[in-house]
């Protein structure tokens, strides 16, 4: 039976899980580990890892590495979240996990920690038709998911985390006094005025993940048909009364870990007011986090049981959000998405690429031309800007700056390590990159107008050449597709180029047009 470990490196602890999956449905707990390294003191008011906590982290590491060899773990998975996403030195931290404690730490975003809580939460509560809040409060971000009837799920990561307004607004040793108070409030509602789909969210059921979301329920249980919970109104309460007491009090009458006591205060301003915000009574805290996420797909995965054309549906369903945020125009998209799939499918035995890349270059297609938002002559680029600079729930880092690269080398010039978007990938992602933007120019060029004159693309491939035809729509004469053959043949440079063969467009118009049309 598989075993597979989960670390999750935050910013007020690492903790680390094992399990052994019997079934898809029924794993056991092999081990535990918790150690109380706050990677986040310091980091989110100076910008760095403090070198005690770097020193201590690594030991951390160590320690992890050992059980897990003794526990046999087949797989593992190690995450770091806000205070290495925003540390100057994280990179360091990183560095020195792999070179003395043997483990690959993966810094991820706030997204990716948002759909891992998901997964998590998805096998502990009854979730399936039910419009739900999550909340999952950790030490540097607080993450936010609607989940509704219809994909996308609304998410936002805050930076609103426990450590961070701890550390930012509270006396760090004394009670809550007015002033302080105050501060905090109007900065959690400040970055909760981010959280757009909370004004209308009317959820059914609230979620809270973390730590200390655990404490408060153990504190002001309430039990819910989902399990264990909050009461809000004796959260309120709790909130007052603890505000009033310093830390040490505050362990020594609720009987609170140090590390806990502190940042326990922050965390009841955080919930009782996303609660307010909803009209919550009741918070259902079922007691998993992110390493539980990262076992759930663990499990999911090893049993064939993953919802690939799920996640799969999702992600396309935020393209087209953000695509349509920025008032794309949705048909070209589409239908070059189409042709785009279609020349992938064709070319198989030539890239050699697969279902994952397959849906990377449908995302790239759906938003090559969203940066014609920000301004239509360096499109490309905006686009590429707005790719990466939103949250895609369900690619990783690399996947999306994949995608971004493929929508930007849709026109114009062709990929060039010159370019520091091109050059921050490393060779595989590079090649990958190559093959399916030379994939999307083509593609587009057969939508020049934006009219779907051509329906589809037939591929002919033999020794030293590659022949292109287009399909075209049967309302359209065929004399009506020289702009759409012209622009494809001069698009189809990066193909040239990548696969070191002649590329050529039946019937292409041998006189250009006077204006460049890419």
């Amino acid at each position: 039976m598989p075993r597979f470990a989960a670390i999750d490196v935050g910013s007020n602890a690492l903790r680390l899980r094992i399990v052994e999956a019997v079934s898809a449905d029924q794993v056991r707990e092999v081990a535990t580990e918790r150690a109380a390294v706050r990677l986040g003191h310091d980091v989110f008011l100076t910008g760095r890892l403090a070198p005690s906590a770097l020193i201590e982290a690594v030991d951390a590491l160590k320690g992890f590495r050992d059980v897990m060899r003794e526990a046999g773990a087949d797989a593992y998975r190690a995450v770091a979240t806000s205070a290495l996403r925003e540390a100057q030195n994280g990179p360091l931290l990183v560095e020195r996990a792999e070179r003395e404690a043997g483990i690959t730490l993966e810094v991820i975003e706030g997204v990716e920690e948002a759909r891992l809580v998901l997964v998590a939460v998805k096998h502990a509560v009854k979730l399936r038709g039910r419009r739900a809040l999550l909340i999952d409060i950790g030490g540097g971000s607080v993450e936010l998911t609607l989940l509704t009837d219809h994909a996308p799920h609304p998410s936002v990561s805050l930076p609103m985390g426990t450590v961070r307004l701890h550390e930012a607004f509270l006396d760090l040793d004394g009670p809550v006094n007015a002033a302080h108070r105050a501060l905090l409030v109007e900065y959690l509602e400040r970055s909760l005025a981010d959280a757009t789909f909370l004004r209308d969210a009317n959820p059914e059921v609230v979620v809270a993940t973390g730590g200390n979301a655990e404490a408060i329920a153990a504190l002001c249980p309430f039990g819910t048909d989902d399990g264990q919970g909050i009461d809000v109104a004796a959260m309120r309460l709790l909130r007052d009364e603890m505000a009033s007491l310093h830390p040490r009090e505050r362990r020594e009458r609720y009987g609170l870990r140090g590390d806990r006591a502190d940042v326990i205060v922050p965390a009841l301003f955080t919930l009782c007011m996303v609660a307010d915000a909803v009209g919550a009574t009741t918070i259902v805290t079922p007691g998993v986090g992110l390493k539980d996420g990262i076992l759930a797909e663990f499990v999911d995965r090893a049993f064939r049981v993953w919802d690939g054309p799920g996640e799969a549906a999702e992600v396309e369903a935020q393209a087209l959000a953000l695509g349509r945020k920025y008032r794309f125009d949705e048909r070209h998209a589409q239908h070059v998405a189409g042709l785009a799939l279609s020349l992938f499918d064709q070319f198989i035995d030539l890239h050699h690429l697969g279902p994952d890349e397959r849906a990377l270059l449908k995302l790239a297609a759906i938003l090559h031309d969203a940066g014609d938002f920000v301004g239509f002559d360096a499109h490309h680029k905006h686009t590429y800007y707005l790719v990466t600079h939103s949250d895609l729930m369900g690619l990783t880092p690399e996947q999306k700056e994949i995608v971004a690269n493929v929508a930007r080398y849709h026109r114009k010039s062709l990929p060039d390590l010159s370019h520091p978007g091109f050059r921050k990938l490393d060779r595989r992602a590079r090649t990958v990159v190559r093959k399916l933007a030379g994939l999307l120019r083509v593609a587009d060029a057969f939508d020049r107008e934006h009219l779907g004159k051509v329906v589809d693309v037939a591929v002919r491939i033999t020794p030293g050449r590659i022949a292109l035809r287009a399909i075209p729509d049967s309302r359209a004469p065929d004399g009506d597709l020289s702009l759409e053959r012209w622009t494809a043949q001069r698009k189809a440079d990066l193909l040239e180029d990548v696969f070191g063969t002649e590329v050529r467009v039946d019937g292409a118009e041998a006189m250009a047009p006077q204006k460049s049309f890419q």
